[in-house]
């Protein structure tokens, strides 16, 4: 059968049914239930003597006769039964044969409706059995601390075993093409170390029978191939699949000539269940490795590719790990924190750590917020619209942004690399990284367009390079590529995300019923308080004072409940002034100026002091960066904050407050701390609710009203507001203002 190859099928070419065999053995294939012979290779009768076509159609036993095969083990019958009956001939080959007195290597294999028996010599050019070497060897290839040092250690332990002219470690990238990754060779020769082979010199056909046969050998790539024929006119070529004797593809073959080679060993190297690579060995001059040492150095393979599965995975397991803590940090930061955007990019951690990427923007809630080096605003405007209609899944990744979208060679240099995920395809809220581009230089072994040539039927023909000089290709608008760890750990942080937009949407829809129904009881009751209370509460305690001051007569029990009665009315009236503050907040519009802050914290501190008068207190007030808001409000939201933390921390010895400012990236933010009794982490959701009260707070005086309040204030100056707190450690309030 003749297959001509070019443009249009190279990778269709059938290479498992080339119809020949290398000429270094013969073939016989036999009906794997009659036993009659059904194909055989015409050079048999250089080996045997005997004519090929004449033994087509006979029985496997006058084979047996003619050939006058002897083994030690059983007859060729009975070894073809047992080779039939196993599902793999591996557990059985090679089989010690001796034909017409010479000793031969007898290797059987399964093809469709055949069982294909080969015979190749025992003798080998290594000169020593490799099986001997090979527990050495191992150890010396296992002995490398990382992937890069254990495939040297391969490269150099496989030339000291086969002594081969030149030994590569030659890796598969995504698309097909090789590079070659560790090489020993001998001095007298050019090296390939880092060259790239384009995915065409070893088609996706001939990658996948590395898969099935470990091993490869081309002996002689000028000697002649021997054609297999068959006595039934118009049968379908053998299926040469599993064979160990198939011949080689006239392209490859040429391929290797026209590279000087003379011979060819290849072990495969197979991680994760695909072809990871090759270790691919030229030799200058013929050279032919028996079975049982090829079967060897597949042992090799097996157990590189093993070592460098787990040293691969090892190494991608440090840097998901690293990803990974990046990720439980962000989940950490937006539990604590209820702005998102804070949480995800104000932080020690952020966004831009849950990958390698050297930008990330935040589209979310109407604005967009990026980290590191990113296009401009308006620039990633364009981008998010562009993924709303090209986003098919909820993440889009691609090393080649500009090669897509056109508009992004304008900004190549911060985005030739794009991972995005999207938190909301209404809103067109998502999180997009970025990668720079990555000007390289691909060094290949010649150029990699494959050359063809004009036959004479004016095909376009395929032709194997003549040149293999180092042909540089400058490769732009493209970025490292986004490794399947980035991935991993941006779909766990969106994960994150959108459980806490969900369960924080949740929150703000059950406080928005909350907040319209307190809005209408405290118009109702601030004004029945403002005309109902006031007047009896003032008379209450003006009798209550007449009376103790003017009747002479009263025991001490009586004046005891005179003072309890007076301190309730004033408990009263205070807490009808915080419910008039925090009845008008929401409707008092506020006045902003700038606000020397040193001057305010220093009147509040001692205005607090001289109230509470504590005892052994130490109270620090650090950097006071002004900040623009209403006076008044601010004024309140301190006295406040400083009167907890005073009040809160005074059963310590000493008593420690301190309030400072500070000032980072766009905003300016105040704490307030102290060392006093905390607050238990199951009121942390309740601390700005409208007369909620710790459990350890009740033996303090308060009303449960002030840090309502300050919330309001605060919501009010869109500044934000939260806390970090210990039971029985202290608390911090933070206060955060943007910067105008």
């Amino acid at each position: 059968m003749s297959y001509q190859v070019d443009l249009t099928n190279c990778d269709r070419e059938p290479i498992h049914i080339p119809g020949k065999i290398q000429s270094h053995g013969f073939l016989i294939a036999v009906n794997s239930k009659s036993y009659d012979i059904s194909y055989i290779s015409q050079n048999i009768e250089s080996y045997t003597g005997v004519n090929a076509v004449g033994l087509l159609g006979k029985n496997i036993i006058e084979l047996e006769e003619q050939l006058a095969i002897a083994s030690d083990t059983a007859s060729l019958q009975q070894l073809l039964n047992l080779a039939k009956g196993s599902k793999s001939s591996d557990t059985i080959n090679p089989l010690a044969i001796d034909v017409k007195g010479t000793n031969y290597n007898l290797i059987i294999s399964h093809s469709v409706n055949d069982l294909v028996l080969e015979f190749e010599p025992t003798k080998s050019d290594l000169g020593y059995d490799i099986q001997k070497t090979i527990g050495r060897s191992v150890a010396e290839i296992l002995s490398g601390k990382n992937l890069s040092i254990l495939l040297q250690n391969a490269a150099f332990e496989i030339k000291k075993i086969i002594n081969y002219d030149r030994v590569m470690i030659y890796k598969f990238n995504e698309d097909g093409h090789g590079e070659v990754t560790a090489e020993v060779k001998n001095d007298d020769l050019e090296p390939f170390l880092g060259l790239h082979y384009p995915a065409s010199d070893i088609p996706k056909q001939a990658r996948e029978l590395y898969k099935i046969n470990l091993t490869r050998i081309i002996a002689d790539v000028n000697s002649e191939s021997s054609a297999i024929i068959t006595y039934e006119e118009g049968a379908a070529p053998l299926d040469l699949t599993h064979s160990v004797l198939r011949a080689v593809s006239p392209i490859h073959i040429q391929y290797l000539k026209n590279m000087g080679v003379g011979s060819s060993f290849s072990i495969s190297l197979i991680a994760h269940g695909e072809l990871w690579g090759l270790i691919a060995c030229h030799n200058y001059s013929p050279r032919f490795i028996h079975y049982k040492s090829r079967d060897a150095s597949k042992l090799i393979g097996q157990i590189l590719s093993s070592a460098l599965e787990y040293r691969q995975d090892e190494e991608d397991s440090a840097k998901l790990h690293e990803l990974g803590e990046a990720a439980n940090a962000i989940a950490d930061y937006i539990k604590k924190d209820t702005d998102f955007t804070f949480a995800l990019t104000r932080n020690k951690v952020t966004l831009k750590d849950v990958t390698t990427a050297t930008g990330v923007a935040l589209i979310y809630d109407g604005e967009i917020t990026t980290i590191g080096q990113t296009p401009t605003d308006e620039q990633i405007t364009d981008i998010v619209e562009w993924l709303k209609v090209n986003m098919v899944d909820t993440v889009y990744s691609t090393h080649r942004f500009p090669g897509i979208f056109p508009a992004a060679q304008q900004y190549a240099d911060a985005a030739s690399g794009i991972l995005a995920c999207s938190l909301s395809r209404e809103l067109g809220e998502m999180i997009i990284w970025f990668k720079p581009e990555q000007i390289k230089s691909i060094n290949w072994a010649g150029n990699p367009e494959k050359p063809v040539e004009v036959t004479a039927d004016g095909l376009l023909q395929l032709s194997p390079r003549k040149s293999f000089e180092s042909w540089t290709q400058i490769v732009k608008n493209t970025s490292e590529k986004w490794k399947h760890d980035e991935i991993t750990a941006v779909l766990k942080v969106r994960e994150d995300i959108i459980y806490a937009i969900n369960r924080k949407a949740n929150e703000i829809r059950i406080l928005n019923e909350r907040l319209q129904l307190a809005y209408d009881e405290l118009d109702t009751f601030s004004y029945t308080i403002s005309h109902d209370l006031r007047t009896p509460l003032s008379s209450i305690k003006n009798y209550s004072e007449l009376l103790l001051a003017s009747n002479k007569s009263l025991d001490d029990s009586a004046k005891k409940m005179l003072d309890r009665i007076i301190k309730g009315t004033d408990k009263m009236h205070m807490l009808i002034k915080e419910i008039l503050h925090y009845s008008r907040v929401g409707r008092t519009e506020i006045e902003a100026a700038p606000i020397d802050m040193g001057l305010l914290l220093n009147e509040i501190k001692r205005e607090v002091l001289s109230a509470l008068n504590p005892e052994n207190i130490e109270f620090t007030i650090g950097d006071t960066p002004g900040i623009e808001g209403d006076s008044v409000m601010i004024t309140q939201v301190f006295t406040n904050l400083i009167n907890n933390a005073v009040k809160y921390s005074s059963k310590s010895t000493p008593s420690k407050v301190k309030i400072e400012g500070i000032v980072r990236n766009n905003e300016i933010v105040y704490s307030v701390s102290d060392n006093g009794v905390g607050i238990d982490v199951n009121y942390y959701n309740r601390v700005f609710e409208l007369f909620k009260r710790m459990d350890n707070a009740l033996e303090f005086e308060g009303t449960g009203v002030g840090l309502a309040i300050v919330k309001r204030i605060v919501e009010k100056h869109k500044a934000r507001i939260w806390f970090e707190s210990k039971l029985g450690f202290g608390t911090v309030f933070y206060i955060s203002f943007k910067i105008s």
